[in-house]
């Protein structure tokens, strides 16, 4: 049986692509920030600081994974430290990739996860992994600079980066833009505040991404590979709150409240994903509609 270490085991992506590891035959180890209670996981997980690059070295020596998800990061662009997140998302994966390095048996595959968030700005419709990079905050700066990193580690071990666009699901902090509606509808509230309206998303299922995932981590590319994650079709929020309305039943107002409006908001972010599906093959759809519906009417 393969080991698989997933960084970020206690997060919303790391328990979905947990379950789906295990479905595949895989034994799963996972690392979380905070001491991990080990109740609450189905599978072995070891609280971890990332960026102690000591902490990681001695962890990677007993865990000796033959895959590895990297998904731990701070994924929030409006977290309040940026210290943090430049510490958190550049250094603790070079911690990580250091201690992969330095293992006697490296890991088959190293994935790890990037953001779309890197492209910014940058307009021509549907964006493939050529488009130029265009970070337009300290979010998408990290991971731009862990992605250069990344690169300087290619030869030593197998890495292929992903780069998720915006995608959710059931569990998803409702500091995030769909969950945050779907709170509302379920708490039948009037009125949802909300920032920046006249933005377009090409918003993709949990499930999918994870799906996407585990056919890149059994199907290793040649290292340094890079992929968009994505649906493919942008959604406005206008769509997705008349979505959200239509599903629910329930009617409610929508008021911009200015502490929510975010400087340098991305207006227009879809994507191509005609390379990962080359490579791996493609995934069973799962429409916005459907995703919505599962997060509304979730036990």
């Amino acid at each position: 049986m393969k080991t698989l270490l997933i960084t970020g085991l206690d997060g919303f992506t790391g328990q979905y692509l947990a379950d789906q590891a295990r479905m595949a035959g895989y034994r799963v180890v996972g690392t979380s920030h905070h001491h991990a209670d080990p109740t609450k996981f189905e599978d072995e997980c070891h609280a971890c600081d990332l960026t102690n690059a000591k902490e990681v070295g001695s962890l990677m020596q007993v865990v000796r994974p033959d895959a590895v998800a990297h998904l731990a990061a701070i994924s929030f662009v409006a977290h309040g430290d940026v210290e943090a997140v430049y510490r958190t998302n550049i250094l603790g994966t070079r911690n990580l990739l250091q201690a992969l390095a330095g293992l006697i048996k490296k890991p088959e595959i190293v994935l790890v996860a990037s953001s779309a968030n890197i492209y910014g700005n940058t307009t021509g419709g549907s964006l493939d992994e050529s488009a130029l990079p265009s970070p337009a905050n300290d979010y998408a700066v990290s991971k731009l600079a862990m992605e250069y990193m990344a690169k300087l580690y290619t030869e030593q071990l197998p890495i292929t980066l992903v780069r998720p666009f915006n995608y959710t699901g059931v569990g998803q902090s409702d500091k995030f833009l769909l969950p945050k509606i779907v709170s509302h509808i379920r708490k039948k509230a009037p009125v949802i505040e909300l920032g920046n309206l006249n933005v377009a998303r090409d918003f993709s299922d949990v499930r999918a991404v994870t799906s996407y995932y585990m056919k890149l981590l059994q199907n290793p590319q040649p290292s340094g590979s890079v992929f968009n994650v994505c649906s493919g079709k942008a959604h406005t929020l206008n769509d997705i709150l008349n979505l959200a309305r239509s599903i629910s039943g329930h009617e409610f107002q929508v008021q911009v409240n200015p502490a929510f409006v975010r400087a340098n908001e991305v207006k227009i972010l879809v994507g191509n994903k005609d390379k990962l599906d080359a490579a791996v093959g493609s995934v069973s759809a799962i429409s916005i509609e459907e995703t919505l519906r599962w997060m509304i009417e979730a036990p």
